[in-house]
């Protein structure tokens, strides 16, 4: 028998590599005819770079990415509040990445087609349900075909069909009023070359970090522009491919020229942009029902603040296997790994939406709304440290935690 893994994404393809690993064997059913690489740049915390690394994927990794540096604060005004080491600048025993989302896909279906054939990935065949078996489950598909397995796993993300199925009351995602619109620019590097810069606050924000390295010296710089509608604006369903226009920000960032970067200036260069809402779900209280799981965004969809959504649905795909291996392929084995994984990730998405770490910008915006001269003239360096410290303990990436603990897959 077999674990059934609705959708190829991220999280999905990482258990498919977990499991082969194991010799657990899977099928992965991905709804879209051919997978492309959408979406723009993501960040991977280093607990998920030190999966991917104990996978045999450290050396793809790092041809596709950029080893994130640090990440710094600033004001409106473009005044520098806070900056801190990242990744092996830290102390970690792994680095953190800034990476294109639709590369890091690529990555994983190309890893998982040389280890357990080109036809691993079984597309056009959209989930609609699972229902239980006598000691077996069978996902039903949109196009009336079916199949039975042990196991089933939705990985199918935020508009997950399994979840909706089990959660029928939920409804559509939850949007805290911030829509975002990101872009892709070849620039200059800034600050160090390898750093994550976040500028303004919750309701006007600016965050930019370079995801690749041209030949030439220059870099792929990833950025989003946030800002925040009344209660009453009608936003769009989310789709990293729906086009936005640059009249709809520009305007409100349009003095945001600093002397560590031309914000203005990045945003015009801009290639394409895309206009996205802030979206999450509400926690659910739970996971598993009967023979399947929920793993990744369709389990926790979290709002892109801390870097953490793709690198917690690596740590769910872990961690599931190692149940997996423990128990076999079975509902006891789904119920551990809910018991691990659902709380401790349900705190971390409401943590983001509280704003996690970048409620630094919040906090001095706050005290010092038409900018200062010196940091410390609002807030101490201990009171923004503590800001920092409290997110990595949320989020489970404290540098002397992750470095102790052992294997998540023994």
């Amino acid at each position: 028998m077999t674990v059934l893994i609705a959708g190829a994404g991220i999280g999905g393809l990482t258990l498919a590599l977990s499991l082969h690993e194991k010799q657990i064997p899977f099928r992965i059913f991905e709804a879209v005819e051919e997978v492309a690489p959408l979406g723009v740049g993501i960040n991977l915390q280093p607990h998920a770079v030190r999966e991917l690394t104990e996978m045999g994927l450290a050396d793809p990794l790092d041809a596709i990415g950029i080893r994130t540096r640090e990440v710094a604060y600033f004001s409106q005004q473009g005044g520098y509040i806070w900056a801190e080491p990242r990744g092996e600048f830290a102390g970690y025993n792994w680095p953190q990445y800034s990476v294109h989302r639709g590369k890091l896909q690529l990555m994983l279906l190309q890893a998982i087609k040389a280890r357990a054939g080109s036809d691993v990935v079984e597309t056009g065949r959209r989930v609609k349900r699972s229902d239980d078996l006598d000691n077996a489950v069978e996902v039903l598909f949109t196009d009336g075909t079916r199949e039975v397995g042990e196991v089933c796993i939705g990985a199918d993300g935020i508009h997950s069909a399994l979840r909706k199925q089990n959660a029928p009351q939920e409804g559509s995602p939850h949007w805290g009023g911030t829509i975002m619109w990101r872009g892709t620019t070849i620039a200059v590097p800034f600050l160090s070359g390898a750093t994550m810069a976040m500028a303004g606050q919750k309701n006007q924000k600016f965050v930019v970090y370079p995801i690749e390295t041209l030949p030439d010296g220059r870099q792929l710089v990833n950025w989003i522009a946030d800002l925040t509608k009344p209660p009453e604006y009608l936003w769009n369903r989310e789709d990293w491919n729906r086009r936005g226009d640059i009249v709809d920000f520009l305007p409100m960032f349009e003095d945001w020229a600093f002397d560590w970067l031309d914000i203005p200036a990045l945003i015009r260069g801009a290639g394409a942009v895309f206009e996205y809402p802030m979206v999450d779900r509400n926690p659910l209280d739970q996971w598993v029902f009967g023979r399947t799981g929920l793993l990744g965004d369709a389990a926790h969809a979290m709002y892109p603040i801390g870097s953490n959504g793709a690198s917690q649905a690596i740590l769910d795909a872990r961690v599931l296997t190692q149940c997996l291996v423990e128990r076999g392929e079975s509902q006891a084995a789904l119920q551990q790994y809910e018991n691990i994984r659902r709380e401790t990730v349900n705190r971390i998405v409401l943590a983001n939406r509280g704003d996690g770490p970048d409620k630094i910008l919040d906090e001095v915006a706050e005290l010092a709304p038409e900018g200062f001269n010196q940091i410390n003239d609002v807030l101490s360096n201990e009171a923004l440290a503590k800001v920092a410290s409290q997110y990595k303990a949320i989020a489970g990436f404290d540098v002397e935690g992750l470095n102790a603990r052992p294997s998540l897959v023994a």
